[in-house]
């Protein structure tokens, strides 16, 4: 009998299953790939169990993003979770499972059962939200609580027929159609099993005797209890279930409700009483004392609870936490001695209270931040979390403080930190942002976090100096390199952005550039003189000095400094007279009747310094009688001071000294010869020491001005021959020289000036061109009275300007034009840049040659290697140039600019010393030098620009190095310790001055130091000083023999010149009266002046040009009321008629092609 029981319980069981998985299939398959997204979130159902790395769905197909997107954005999951479930693929965009997922671990009997985690990308920030449901699979059989334990029960055999024995119910952790569905009872003759369904889904069973039990028959019952579940495949579970028939105890144990109901407050203390159950039983004696249990349920309620056996009442036995359980039911079972039990359910909710604060999580956070960014930027994304529930866990999020940002809601529990104003980074660095979280319990929990937000500069400051104009003074005579002023600025911005460089504006000091003048020190604003300057010729100038920072783009402003230069005492005082010759001795006349205060003579004197430099004073130096002559302290009159005396001599010398006022004063003296007699003979008979030769001093002078101006004339004459040939020949190989003859063609008759001629048609003339010339090929000339086409009688495919016109690239500032065709492959070379723009290759490389061009597409590419100019992207002249087909049409043009950068490559140029190779020149230093003497200083300056143009001095060489150094900055040689006898007269120093380029250029400078206290002591140590030499002799005769030659060579050159000229006319005259047959070619019928001749139609003319000419082929003046064109007759490539050829001028209606 057993047997057939298993048999049919085996077929019932594989009935259920088929049925099951037909429904099941279709269902399943469904949704593994069921997608869809709901206000912008992704939801993705995938089964449990599935294997790490199984693909879970494609996340950027799903959310409409490049996969580009996703690792450019840093694409991250982000998951509140400890266990990180999945995982993104940002290669291919997929979402990848990372982590078994068990759904009853995960969600327990919750259903549906889901976690969700966010997708952040950054630049920009985006934010979306994925949900993963899990479903559930069938991977848990139902399990009895006591599986390995058999069910007992004591029956009493009098136990009525209908009596319930409550069974232990089945947990199995699936849920849906895999959960617990249905139970067996094996079959046997006494019990059957009888299930109730409860509100929540659950079933309580109860097994229900329906034959009376007989003990003395069978007092052991023993049958199984199976549970069934409705998964495919199915799965189940069993318990065995032992009945001993006992005496009879015919009445069960009562509760006096089936539900109680109870709610106890979480984190409640163990221990706390949460409600009493009461039960009756009808029994008495022994059978009627009811012990009381909670029976093993599902859950961890059994944990939390326990219950007093003798009493009923149910007290907290475990941790209470409303955030993972919100309710408990508990069975409760009364049970009396006979072994009857009744049961009851009791209900426990879970009443929060506010006993979590916010958690707030920083997702992302961009620091720095520019200065100039956008309100509406997203500087982070925070999420903040209360696990507390309704008001407890509703969250308030605020900012501290006036800042310059807004929180914002954008998904749920995510909040965005929003720039809400305009930042300002020299106003305020950076900000100390307090996040602060606050929820609405009672009372309410609050957390804070603070963020540091660093705001980056922008150039958005322009250097700012101390005053809006400087004036510098600066006295004359300075040496080179004499720091004259410093200008200031400063710039609010930060690091590179606040450096400041100084330039020099372009301005002009008496028609030379101010640089010439002044340089200026790009890094310190240094003003420093590059030459002396000379108070007579300049007395003040200004400049104007930018300061630029390092921007990118570049700020600058202006200022002016005015140099003023102070007068120094630099020029003696000038007498204009009496006049000082050498041949010549002028004496002034004396009377001998003259009385005291005669004026003899005054002398005149100017200086041309300014202020008290030049108040003069007149003083007698040296006089004959000092007795007789006084000269006036301020005006110069000599006048006597007593009367003249026939004692007194004919012969006066007086030496006058004329002095300035300044500090040093300088003099100049002036020899007056006075005679003191009444008549000239008298003077003569005295001044016969007065030189009465002449000697021409001038004629050195005049023979070298007569050499030099014979020369220039010769040379020039030399010159221009020259350049007339190289022209001549250039023209001659312009042409092309054809061996053809030529018939030319004579109109019979012409039409005057004014229109009424042969030709009174319209001539039209349709030009054409390429796109490759690297210029324009016609130049179109305003309207004019006269329509001249002018055609090179050579011209072989190409056209070209006969008018000596000025190239476009001579101009340094026009812009290169280059055409180049729509639809070019990619590395189509459009031009070479670097011939065009007559750059070196290395130039191009050098100096770092790049593109710059405001598109945002960059259609052409620089290779400085070859420099070439070729096409990087396809280029369509519809979508670039966008020109319509209007009349007149419209376009837009694009502008290539090219900056080059500086190189290191120039060495310094030492400005002084100056270095000659005739004479040796050297700088004296007293025996009686302190230390820090200055010796000497070295000037120099570097074309270079930045860092390549700071300087550094340093000592090469030296013949005693313990005696001097040199300025590392400012190239200043001073001593180094106090001069003493023992050092050598003969001191040669090297100077190094080298450049902070990379690699570095440098320059050196030879000196000579004199160590003496006289000039004599040098002398007798530096032999090849040079000494004054006696002049050549023959110096008169070699400058006569040169002139000579120079002369006979330039009449030569005349001569030669004048006599091929004549012989070239008079050919000519030859040729013009030759008698030479000529023969024209006239058209079989030509139009008269009326018009009514052989000519009614019009004639067009067809000019083809070629764009690979440097210069314009054609010139079209303005209308006017005369027609001609001008066609050469040696025109081998344009209209010239053949021999062998028929004109096509024979054709009445044939156009001329050109």
């Amino acid at each position: 009998m057993m047997g057939n029981l298993r048999r049919v319980s085996l077929r019932w069981i594989q009935w259920r299953l088929f049925t099951v998985l037909q429904r099941q299939i279709g269902l399943l398959v469904f949704l593994l790939h069921f997608i869809y997204i709901v206000d912008g979130q992704i939801r993705y159902s995938v089964p449990e169990e599935m294997k790490k790395g199984s693909v879970i769905g494609n996340v950027a197909q799903d959310l409409g993003l490049d996969v580009k997107r996703l690792r450019s954005g840093r694409a991250r999951i982000v998951t509140g979770e400890n266990v990180q479930y999945t995982e993104l693929n940002t290669d291919k965009g997929i979402l990848l499972v990372n982590e078994r997922i068990d759904r009853e671990q995960l969600c327990g009997d919750t259903t549906p059962c889901s976690f969700s985690f966010e997708l952040i990308l950054e630049n920009p920030m985006e934010l979306h939200r994925i949900t993963v449901e899990v479903l559930d699979i069938n991977d848990h059989a139902p399990v009895f609580p006591s599986k390995d334990k058999s069910i007992r029960f004591e029956v009493s055999e009098s136990a009525a027929i209908g009596v319930q024995f409550p069974l232990q119910t089945a947990e199995d952790l699936d849920v849906g159609q895999n959960a617990l569905k249905d139970y067996v009872l094996s079959p046997n003759d006494n019990f059957i099993l009888k299930q109730h369904v409860n509100p929540d889904g659950s079933k309580n069973i109860e097994m229900v005797l329906q034959k009376p039990l007989d003990r003395e028959q069978r007092p052991n019952l023993h049958f199984k209890l199976i549970a069934l579940d409705g998964g495919t495949p199915q799965r189940s579970g069993s318990v065995n279930i032992d009945v001993t028939v006992l005496d009879a105890n015919d009445n069960i144990p009562v509760f006096n409700q089936s539900v109680y109901k109870a709610s106890v407050v979480e984190n409640t203390i163990k221990g706390t009483s949460v409600i009493t159950v009461n039960a009756t039983d009808a029994d008495s004696g022994s059978n009627g004392l009811i012990a009381f249990s909670l029976s093993k349920t599902k859950g961890s309620a059994a944990d939390i609870f326990s219950i007093d056996n003798s009493t009923g009442t149910i007290y907290v036995f475990g941790e209470i936490d409303f955030e993972k359980q919100k309710k408990y039911e508990v069975r409760v079972e009364a049970k009396d001695q006979g072994g009857l039990i009744g049961t009851s359910k009791v209900i426990v909710d879970v009443v929060d209270i506010n006993d979590n604060a916010p958690v707030i999580s920083v997702m992302s956070f961009s620091s720095p931040i520019l200065e100039n960014a956008p309100v509406g930027t997203t500087v982070a994304i925070l999420n903040i979390k209360d696990a507390d529930s309704d008001k407890n866990g509703r969250i308030k999020c605020s900012l501290e403080g006036n800042i310059p940002f807004r929180i914002e809601l954008s998904l749920t529990n995510y909040y965005n930190l929003i720039l809400d104003q305009e930042l300002d980074r020299e106003s305020v660095a950076d900000y100390n942002i307090t996040i602060k979280a606050t929820d609405f319990g009672s009372p309410p929990l609050t957390t804070s976090t603070k963020l540091h937000l660093k705001v980056s500069d922008v150039n958005d400051n322009a250097p700012v100096f101390d005053k809006s104009s400087y004036s510098a003074y600066i006295m004359e005579n300075n040496p080179p390199g004499y720091s004259i002023f410093a200008v200031c600025s400063r710039d609010s911005d930060w690091n590179q952005n606040a450096r400041i460089s100084y330039f020099l504006e372009d301005t002009q000091v008496n028609g030379n550039p101010v640089s010439a003048y002044i340089s200026l020190n790009a890094e310190t604003g240094v003003l420093t003189a590059l030459r002396s300057l000379d108070y007579e010729q300049i007395k003040e100038f200004q400049l104007v000095v930018k300061a630029q920072d390092g921007g990118s783009p570049p700020l600058s402003s202006n200022v002016t400094v005015k140099i003023l230069i102070q007068d120094q005492n630099d020029n003696p005082p000038q007498i204009l007279y009496p006049v000082q010759t050498s041949g010549s001795m002028v004496a002034e006349m004396v009377p001998r009747s003259a009385d005291v205060g005669y004026l003899v003579t005054k002398v005149v004197a100017v200086d041309v310094d300014s202020g008290q430099n030049a108040w003069l004073s007149y003083k007698l130096q040296k006089a004959t009688d000092r007795a007789l002559f006084e000269v006036g302290l301020q005006n110069g009159e000599i006048r006597t001071i007593r009367q003249v005396t026939d004692k007194d001599a004919v012969k006066q010398r007086l030496t006058v000294i004329v002095e300035d006022n300044g500090q040093p004063s300088r003099s100049a003296t002036v020899i007056v010869n006075v005679a003191v007699a009444d008549s000239f003979p008298e003077v003569l008979s005295d001044f016969t020491d007065f030189s009465q030769k002449e000697y021409n001093e001038n004629l050195t002078f005049y023979l070298v001005l007569a050499l030099a101006v014979v020369s220039f004339l010769f040379i020039t004459c030399l010159v221009v021959i020259i350049s007339v040939k190289i022209y001549r020949w250039r023209q001659s190989r312009i042409l092309y020289h054809s061996n053809l003859p030529v018939i030319p063609y004579y109109p019979p008759r012409y039409s005057d000036t004014l229109g009424t001629g042969t030709l009174p048609h319209v001539y039209n003339y349709e030009v054409c061109r390429t796109t490759d010339s690297r210029k324009s090929d016609n130049k179109f000339c305003g309207t004019g009275s006269q329509n001249v086409l002018i055609m090179e009688p050579s011209s072989t495919g190409t056209m070209q300007r006969m008018h000596n016109e000025k190239n476009i690239l001579d101009e340094p500032d026009s812009p290169l034009e280059v055409s180049a065709e729509k639809e070019m492959k990619r590395g189509s070379v459009i031009g070479n840049v670097a011939q065009d723009l007559g750059l070196d290759l290395k130039k191009l490389r050098s100096g770092r040659a790049r593109i710059v061009s405001e598109e945002s597409v960059q259609y052409v590419e620089l290779k400085a290697d070859k420099g070439l100019l070729v096409v990087k992207e396809r280029i369509d002249r519809e979508q670039l140039c966008a020109q319509d087909g209007g009349s007149p049409p419209l376009s837009s043009n694009v502008t290539v600019k090219i900056q080059i950068q500086d190189q290191n490559d120039n060495p310094p140029q030492i400005l002084y010393p100056v270095q000659t190779g005739v004479s040796m020149v050297a700088e004296m230093v007293p025996r009686s030098a302190d230390v820090g003497y200055l010796v000497a200083k070295v000037v120099a300056v570097d074309v270079d620009s930045g860092q390549n143009a700071w300087l550094s001095y340093k000592l090469q060489k030296a013949a005693e190095r313990a005696l001097f150094e040199v300025g590392l900055q400012n190239g200043e040689i001073r001593t180094m310790r106090q001069v003493t006898d023992k050092d050598a007269v003969k001191q040669k120093l090297i100077v190094i001055v080298e450049d902070n380029g990379q690699p570095p250029r440098s320059a050196s400078v030879s000196i000579n130091v004199a160590v003496a206290d006289s000039f004599s002591e040098v002398l007798s140590d530096y032999p090849n000083f040079p000494h004054d030499k006696e002049y050549n002799e023959n110096l008169t005769f070699y400058l006569v023999l040169a002139l000579a030659v120079v002369s006979f060579l330039f009449i030569t050159c005349v001569v030669v010149i004048v006599s091929v000229r004549i012989y070239r006319w008079r050919q000519s005259r030859i040729l013009y009266h030759s008698n030479l047959p000529v023969i024209p070619y006239y058209p079989p019928r030509y139009s008269d002046t009326l018009g009514t001749g052989t000519l009614p139609h019009v004639y067009n003319y067809e000019v083809c040009m070629t764009t690979d000419s440097r210069k314009s082929d054609a010139n079209f003046s303005r209308a006017g009321s005369q027609n001609l064109l001008n066609m050469a007759p040696s025109s081998t490539g344009t209209t010239q008629r053949l021999q062998s050829e028929k004109s096509i001028l024979d054709e009445l209606d044939s156009p001329v092609e050109i």
